[in-house]
């Protein structure tokens, strides 16, 4: 994959003329916010986007890792409920500590692969987006300790939280990869 081909937006991720409304502008701000955390990585070995360069365990491969997890997550629920997300409160050190994972890059992942695998969970998140016959369609969340008993988010809610996803993580990313060599994704 070519640095052009990581940091332009994929013409797959733009609306369609036969996308519009809501549903164009849910495709065109996700597009926008996956291009500038893919764009974090441009020109950069697999070892440069494995490095922490704050105080903080966050790097710039493992937050498009985390990011892809989250769409896949998320899609899934969208299609099946909150089943395939499992309940958070029930979760062991060990189903905590390959959650982490998600968050670094480990032996053997590379750069590629990780923007790769994001491309995918986009392609799916995007069908998702422009087919579902309908964006009210509502499941209760799993539960989770950060969300309220007996919620229940619709499509669209879900889509919304993908996207502030995506741009707080891009805005994460950004930062790392200043303190990493100065490169900004705007400015």
């Amino acid at each position: 994959m070519t640095v052009d081909e990581r940091t332009t937006p994929d013409a797959t991720e733009a609306p369609t003329a036969a996308v519009t409304g809501e549903r164009a502008d849910l495709l065109e701000v996700l597009a926008k916010h996956r291009y500038f955390l893919r764009f974090t990585t441009r020109d950069l070995t697999d070892e440069q986007v494995g490095l922490r360069t704050t105080a903080g365990e966050l790097c710039l491969g493992g937050l498009i890792k985390h990011v892809t997890s989250v769409e896949r997550k998320w899609a899934d629920f969208i299609l099946n409920g909150p089943s395939p997300m499992g309940d958070f409160t029930a979760m062991t050190e060990a189903d905590w500590a390959r959650r982490a994972d998600e968050f670094r890059m480990l032996p053997g992942e590379t750069l590629a692969g990780v923007l790769a695998a994001y491309a995918d969970a986009a392609r799916r998140t995007d069908e998702l987006v422009t087919t579902l016959p309908d964006l009210d369609a509502a499941w209760p969340l799993p539960k989770a300790p950060w969300f309220e008993p007996g919620a229940r988010w619709s499509a669209r809610r879900v889509l919304m939280h993908i996207v502030a996803e995506t741009a707080q993580h891009a805005g994460h990313a950004d930062i790392i990869r200043e303190s990493l060599d100065g490169a900004k994704s705007m400015g």
